[in-house]
């Protein structure tokens, strides 16, 4: 009967079926780029707008911060200046303990050099053990400020991933 075109018929089916195949597997390969390009694109965009944001929220924090270390700045200023004007005393004149022995106490160079000042005056040792307290209160003032900035940052980033997770 037809013993020679039967084999090139079934050859040219699976050819043909092979390659209808083929191209349909790289078409299906172009849209689902196509579609992962738009979802990268999306999620890309959505990224931006999150870091704009927490960008945004960094600035605020940032000028937080940046305002409490004037005022606390302003604060250290406002104690030198009333320290170097003799206004901050370490102990009220009441307590402090008089010298029993004037003899004794005029022979120290240190009692004769502070003899121009007068009796309710801070000496200087007293001034700078003032200065050093201002300036240890002031680092943790600065310290203690840095570190709620940072926390109130961590609270905000970490409450807007926690949304963008229960979404």
């Amino acid at each position: 009967m037809f013993p020679i075109p039967l084999p090139w018929l079934i050859v040219g089916v699976l050819v043909s079926l092979f390659g209808t195949y083929q191209v349909g597997h790289h078409y299906g390969w172009l849209e689902r780029d196509g579609d992962m390009k738009i979802a990268i694109a999306k999620k890309n965009d959505e990224a931006r707008q999150i870091e704009q944001n927490m960008t945004e929220k960094l600035s605020q924090q940032s000028a937080k911060l940046q305002e409490a270390n004037d005022a606390i700045n302003k604060k250290t200023t406002a104690l030198a200046v009333a320290n170097r004007a003799g206004k901050l005393r370490l102990c009220p004149p009441s307590n402090l303990q008089t010298p029993t022995n004037t003899s004794s106490a005029s022979a120290d160079s240190k009692a004769t050099s502070e003899s121009n000042r007068q009796a309710n005056e801070p000496s200087d040792a007293e001034r700078a053990t003032i200065d050093a307290i201002a300036e240890i209160v002031a680092m943790g003032d600065r310290n203690t400020a840095a570190l709620n900035a940072c926390i109130d940052s961590y609270e905000q980033v970490r409450s807007l991933f926690n949304a963008k997770a229960n979404e």
